[in-house]
């Protein structure tokens, strides 16, 4: 196979139409100027009043079909309701419009065919264009017409208009360019959402000693250690040198706690009887929520804790063991330092956990997602290659993943994005996948998106106020390494 040439893995200047003009060097003031203005025709169904019942009972179960050309969009149906609440969005792109009408029709849900109960029609050149940061456009009523333009009963309460990605409509909407994508969990995953990182403290765990502990085996000397649990991380000590019942350590364990702390700590105080055989000899469970916080170097109290009793059965007969064994521990989660999540020569935040101890930003950077070229196929879906882009980008606590683009090797998103910046020497990453829960809704949940590249950005290389129009190469890492 041919080698690309060397240039197709160089940084390339573009020259984009960014938020409908060119800009090079000062920025233009406006939202979504980083990014190509992508044209919607937008549809908001709010609700219906007053629709004539249909079958032999008379009832009705309404739902709403929007059609342009040949993309139709339909909401949800209700039951027997004659006053319908909808409150969907529809979103046509612009460069995919093949009509000159919108129809808008309410429908009646049948087993064997719909019923037609109304519609309203719209000339694509009437509709109004909006142009933020104006407020949204009101909607309203319209009476519904029958199909030769004869006035029936109902009405219908909508907003028709023209609008661009940086409506607030865009990401709730449904999209004419995901069409052909089924299941509620299907559509979850291709809209564009901005996430928040948990915030993580350091827990700080110091085992200093237990005290009147009742081994099984009096006629041994116990081997204790202390095993700590959070989650999925377990950490232990070593086996106390003190070879009795007040056994001590005084020996540091570190966990990474999340908030909101949902799983207490569990410290249980073991014996080691044999090679592979460990007795507990008591356990405690301390909430995180009750652990004090420490953002200084000053000293926490140490506190003593009591070890539950433990059960033993015997046969049937349960035999409980009543004792007062203590384990006396210092705990704290630390909040002056940065608990680090991402490699320490990419890392994007170097804040500590704790809010009161960041220092002012120093700006905000803004991100312009415009498009990508070249994309390899990453599935088979039909019997031909296809592949269903999106993209991810995290800095600091924030990170966003753009709206899916079906069936594209060329992707374009548009989609802009910001972040606050405490530290010019950190790093934003934007990486590439492909969406694999889309085959209606069966794979979903097993499935896991293809990675399919990323971009690693330097902030220290950037200049305050200028934009920065580059197409960067794709770095993808094999197994092979």
């Amino acid at each position: 196979m041919q080698r690309p040439p060397q240039e197709d893995f160089l940084l390339k200047e573009t020259k984009p139409h960014l938020g409908g003009g060119k800009v090079m060097g000062d920025k233009l003031t406006s939202t979504y100027d980083l990014v190509e203005q992508m044209q919607y025709l937008y549809v908001r169904v709010v609700k219906a009043k007053d629709l004539p019942g249909k079958d032999v009972t008379g009832s009705l179960d309404p739902y709403v079909e929007v059609r342009l050309g040949n993309y139709k969009g339909t909401t949800r149906h209700f039951e027997k309701q004659s006053n319908p609440e909808w409150s969907q969005v529809f979103a046509f792109s612009k460069d995919r419009i093949q009509a000159s009408v919108l129809e808008v029709n309410v429908k009646d849900k049948d087993f064997i065919k719909d019923d037609f109960v109304g519609c309203v029609m719209f000339d694509l050149n009437d509709i109004p264009k909006r142009v933020p940061p104006d407020s949204p456009l009101a909607p309203q009523w319209y009476r519904l017409e029958d199909r030769h333009g004869n006035k029936v009963k109902g009405e219908l309460m909508l907003a028709v208009w023209m609008g661009t990605q940086a409506d607030e409509a865009f990401p709730e909407s449904w999209h004419s360019d995901s069409a052909a994508v089924t299941g509620a969990d299907a559509l979850a995953t291709i809209r564009s959402k901005v996430y928040l990182s948990p915030k993580l403290w350091y827990l700080r765990v110091n085992v200093i000693e237990a005290q009147d502990l009742i081994p099984g085996d009096r006629s041994r000397f116990p081997e204790v250690y202390v095993k700590a649990i959070l989650g999925n991380q377990v950490l232990r000590t070593r086996v106390s040198m003190s070879k009795t019942i007040n056994p001590m350590w005084n020996e540091d364990l570190m966990f990474v706690a999340a908030e909101p702390f949902e799983e207490p700590l569990i410290l249980s105080v073991e014996d080691r009887v044999a090679p592979n055989k460990d007795e507990v000899l008591g356990r405690c469970a301390i909430p995180l929520q009750y652990i004090d916080r420490r953002l200084d170097h000053r000293l926490i109290n140490s506190k003593w804790y009591n070890l539950e009793k433990h059960i033993i059965v015997e046969g049937e007969k349960k035999k409980e063991i009543k004792f007062a064994s203590r384990i006396h521990m210092r705990l704290y989660l630390e909040g002056g330092y940065h608990v680090l999540d991402e490699s320490t020569h990419y890392s994007s935040d170097l804040r500590p956990t704790a809010k009161q101890l960041w220092k002012s930003s120093i700006g905000v950077l803004e991100l312009g997602i415009l498009n990508a070229h070249g994309i390899l196929p990453m599935k088979a879906k039909d019997g031909r290659a296809t592949t269903d882009a999106y993209c991810v980008a995290k800095y600091g606590q924030k990170w966003v993943r753009t709206r899916t683009i079906i069936d594209s090797f060329a992707p374009k998103w548009n989609e802009q994005y910001t972040w606050e910046v405490f530290d010019p020497c950190t790093v934003i990453n934007i990486g590439v996948f492909d969406n694999c829960h889309l085959q209606g809704g069966d794979k979903s949940g097993g499935a896991k998106d293809s990675r399919i590249g990323k971009v690693r950005i330097r902030l220290s290389t950037l200049e305050t106020g200028r934009v920065y129009t580059h197409s960067y190469p794709l770095l993808v890492l094999h197994p092979t390494g």
